[in-house]
């Protein structure tokens, strides 16, 4: 940890509860962010030496960061550093596709003009955005109440997807225009679901709906053209 208790660029910080935050993500070597993708799919770490093997639950949320480019900025016409196409290549190269497919939510910040940032407008408040919150957890604990180690949305295997993320005609037709599009994998398309029936849950709703598709493929922003070619 660096000063003050901030986590410094290419550092782990694992807090208590879990979550397991990564600043700076191309900063790490490639071979050590490559170690998590099994521990990330199966939710557990298994250790293997010459006279045995050992398995220990790895459950935790992986949160990281990263700028957009080299220098900070990501097409940017009026930037003040800019990169060039084969720095930014080897630069977003440090991540590989197939651990970007295990990352539930890819979000582009972009940044806040003046105007916003003076605005005297308040947004929703924590507090409420907390209630939401739990409400939903407490709709998945209910959904899942009969069903071994399954307590919330992200845990859900294939079985479990086609269960509770049933799409009507119009939603399989969006989804399948972005896979074709985007030309997302099969764990992305999973992700989708799983991040849409969360959506639906903040809202309340028992049924998926062409909104909450749409909003789960928006948070799939590294999966668009532009990002890993």
């Amino acid at each position: 940890m660096g000063g003050g208790g901030y986590p410094q660029p290419g550092e782990i910080s694992l807090s208590h509860n879990g979550v397991l935050f990564l600043d700076e993500l191309p900063e790490f070597e490639r071979r050590v962010l490559e170690v998590m993708r099994q521990p990330m799919e199966d939710r557990e770490v298994t250790i293997a030496r010459a006279q045995y093997t050992v398995t220990y639950p790895s459950s935790f949320m992986l949160v990281a960061s990263m700028n957009p480019s080299p220098g900070g900025y990501f097409n940017d016409p009026d930037a003040p550093v800019t990169s060039s196409p084969a720095e930014m290549q080897r630069y977003l190269g440090k991540i590989s596709g197939p651990l970007l497919d295990r990352i539930d939510i890819h979000i582009e910040v972009t940044p806040v003009p003046f105007e916003k940032l003076s605005d005297d407008r308040k947004g929703e408040s924590s507090v409420e955005i907390r209630r939401r919150v739990e409400a939903a957890r407490d709709l998945q604990t209910e959904r899942f109440k009969d069903i071994k180690d399954l307590h919330y949305n992200a845990q859900m295997g294939t079985k479990h997807i086609r269960e509770f993320c049933k799409l009507n005609a119009s939603s399989k037709n969006l989804l399948k225009n972005a896979m074709q599009r985007l030309n997302l994998s099969a764990r992305a398309y999973d992700r989708i679901l799983k991040v849409a029936r969360t959506i639906a849950d903040l809202e309340g709703l028992e049924h998926l709906n062409e909104n909450h598709i749409s909003e789960a493929i928006q948070y799939r922003s590294l999966d668009r053209e532009g990002w890993l070619g």
